[in-house]
């Protein structure tokens, strides 16, 4: 049984760029899972994965020609069905071992062995180990059916009957353990040892791989072929910073541009182009994403992120005078940057107030109307919410914004990239000398657009961007258009973690119930029990904030016990989490919370509703006079403490109630026979329970 290392390639015509990363990877890791899972690698073996736009291919090190024998237990079937009363064997079980090859006799080498209740016959076999041409044929279909692929093509084989699916047509295929061919087929393909190189550069067109370790090497040298995705994409960031750096400038960072050129060349060769200064005049995010959208090349910026008139091309060629290809760049980039200018200069004629009345014309929810009405709701909610923070001006302000924050969408810059919407609102409101905190809102109404992202940089843009998520929200629950299982069309939980962070960040002092309660009534169309959709509301925004509580560190158990009391201001939600946390590493901490979740279960089971009120002249017990007395003098500390917002010393003061709290559950029976007694004690308890639960619900730290 030799080991030797393995190189399996298939060559194919250009792959989908956005998807070869992935498709590479899933290639590799399958053909090495499925190899290993036959037991034809080694402990130490190493799976190194290449892609390049015209093939896939992987290198598996210490392969085995033919897998190891194993000794299995095969079950046969349970003893009650393969044994007679006397211990001999049944005709079934006779059967059963003719059927493997075996005679009666092999009823002396069968073990007993429990399998589940029963007890069933075992035969101890010997599985001959997989030969590495069945292995690898099985492991090539495998990770031909598990790749990624974006969308299947169908084509014809060189038969002319046959036809097969796959991302593109496969027209080799390469299989090599060292330097010998494994004679496996895929896709009507036979291996070999052939592959092709470069379809321009290759110094031979066909190249001969002499063995599986030589593959890489040999492509770069004979094919002019990086074959490793990570080492051409060093490869073009490499001559991307000395390309800029000979500029004294720096190209534009955007790794998924970067992934997508890396997958669009075989041997990259970084060439500097250049346009005309007047394009500059366009807002440079314009002119940014036509390069990078369209075209993939890599703008380049000055010392203070500003963008030049020079741009990165990543050439997939390399010709001793580059001129023609820099040349043909520079004429096919020029249009773009043309069409750009045209519509910043149409765009301006008209006024972002003039275009109001079209967004009538465009539709938002067929049940909710038009991007006009949705705008006047926006708009109402805007200003309310602006009178809550900051009164009249912050009012007007917001719902200046608000009016014009879609207005953006009927451009002809945003038709052509809706990539830009907000962006050329901003840029339009400057023209026409609005006021910056007005048309930042313009920009930042959107934001915070994915997790991680920054919110507004302006009260009237949060003002603007918390009545824009939340009309979106609201509404569309409005209409029972939830998100189920992983489907959310309209990114609903987006929307709610971004209400969730700028109420939460900017220590927003909004009720939040109420706030949904408001925003509901600026729909025409109420629904039959709004209560139900305001409490569907807050269910599903507070599970996302307990799921992004939970990410951001906090355990399980301290998040339920600051939710569990359902918080009105969702500002105060991390000072209570930093409470609780500081509070579970007191000494008296587990006693407490232990204490807490036993009064909460004699409270729930008393009859009737149970006042926190004492009558100090019914109390007996010493034990019972001495918790009145010590939270006498703690309840009004702690409660102060609460009110002036420092939750943390509020829980730190219950610490003073472990000892009293201990010893009345000791010597105290709350259920007394005498009425009043009892109706006492449970006073006592729920005077206890309304101290300890104001920051959060102590019982839900309770083990």
């Amino acid at each position: 049984m030799s080991q030797k290392n393995l190189l399996v390639e298939l060559f194919v015509e250009e792959l989908p760029p956005k998807a070869l990363k992935k498709l590479g990877e899933s290639f590799s890791s399958t053909l090495f899972d499925t190899l290993k899972t036959q037991g034809l690698t080694a402990e130490g073996s190493v799976t190194t994965s290449f892609a390049s736009p015209r093939r896939l291919a992987a290198h598996i090190s210490v392969v085995a020609s033919q897998a190891a024998d194993k000794q299995i237990s095969q079950k046969l079937m349970p003893v009650s069905v393969g044994l007679d009363a006397g211990g001999n064997a049944t005709p079934a079980l006779i059967k059963r071992l003719n059927g493997m090859g075996l005679d009666e006799s092999a009823v002396a080498q069968l073990t007993r062995q429990m399998d589940g209740k029963n007890e069933a016959l075992f035969l101890d076999v010997t599985q001959k180990g997989a030969a590495l041409q069945e292995g690898l044929q099985k492991a090539i279909e495998e990770a031909i059916q598990k790749l990624p692929i974006p969308k299947v093509m169908t084509y014809q084989l060189s038969d002319g009957w046959s036809s097969v699916n796959f991302v593109r047509p496969a027209h080799g295929l390469v299989a090599l353990h060292g330097s010998d061919v494994v004679a496996i087929s895929a896709l009507g393909l036979s291996a070999g040892n052939q592959t092709q190189g470069h379809r321009f550069e290759a110094a031979n067109p066909t190249v001969t791989i002499k063995d599986a370790d030589s593959y890489a090497q040999q492509l770069e040298t004979e094919g002019a072929v990086i074959a490793g995705f990570a080492e051409r994409r060093a490869e073009i960031e490499r001559q991307l910073n000395a390309a800029a750096a000979g500029q004294n400038l720096k190209p534009i960072e955007d790794d998924a541009l970067l992934d997508e050129v890396t997958a669009l060349v075989e041997r990259p060769n970084v060439l500097l182009g250049q346009f005309e200064e007047i394009y500059l005049e366009v807002p440079q995010e314009c002119l940014i994403l036509t390069m990078k959208a369209n075209q993939k090349y890599f703008p380049l910026l000055d010392a203070n992120g500003k963008l030049t008139n020079k741009f990165l091309i990543v050439s997939n060629i390399n010709p001793a005078d580059p001129s023609a290809v820099i040349g043909g760049n520079e004429r096919v980039v020029r249009p773009r940057l043309a069409d750009a200018k045209f519509f910043f200069d149409q765009d301006r004629k008209k006024s972002l107030e003039s275009r109001i009345t079209s967004l009538d014309k465009v539709v938002y929810h067929n049940k909710l109307g038009s991007q006009g009405q949705r705008t006047e709701r926006v708009t109402a909610i805007a200003i309310a919410i602006g009178k809550q923070l900051g009164g009249v001006d912050l009012a007007a302000k917001s719902g200046l914004a608000a009016q014009l924050a879609k207005t953006d969408l009927i451009t002809d810059m945003v038709g052509e990239f809706p990539e830009l919407q907000g962006i050329m609102g901003r840029y339009y409101a400057q023209h026409e000398g609005l006021d910056n905190d007005v048309a930042f809102a313009i920009e930042d109404h959107y934001k915070p657009r994915f997790a991680g992202d920054d919110l507004p940089r302006n009260a009237v843009g949060i003002t603007v961007a918390l009545a824009d998520k939340l009309e979106t929200l609201v509404g569309l629950f409005s209409i029972g258009e939830k998100p189920t299982g992983d489907k959310d069309p309209f990114a609903l939980r987006r929307q709610a973690l971004g209400i969730i962070r700028m109420l939460i960040e900017n220590k927003l002092p909004l009720p939040f119930a109420a706030l949904i309660k408001n925003v509901l009534s600026a729909f025409e169309q109420q629904t039959a029990d709004s209560t139900a959709t305001i409490a569907a509301i807050k269910d599903f925004c507070f599970d996302r904030l307990s799921v992004n509580l939970r990410e951001n560190g906090a355990t399980p158990q301290e998040v339920d016990a600051v939710l569990s009391l359902d918080p009105a201001l969702l500002s105060e939600i991390p000072q209570r989490l930093t409470a609780v946390r500081t509070f579970a590493e007191l000494a008296e901490a587990p006693a407490l919370a232990a204490a807490n979740k036993r009064v909460s279960n004699i409270l729930k089971k008393a009859e009737g509703e149970v006042q926190a009120q004492v009558n100090a002249s019914l109390l007996q017990e010493p034990a019972e006079i001495a918790l009145n007395a010590a939270l006498s003098k703690v309840k009004p500390e702690a409660d102060t403490l609460f009110e002036n917002g420092d939750y943390t010393a509020s829980l730190k003061a219950l610490a003073a109630l472990k000892a009293p709290v201990d010893d009345f559950f000791d010597h105290v029976m709350v259920n007394a026979d005498n009425p009043a007694l009892k109706a006492n004690r449970l006073g006592l308890l729920a005077t206890l329970h309304q101290a300890m639960n104001r920051v959060a619900d102590l019982s839900k730290l309770a083990s």
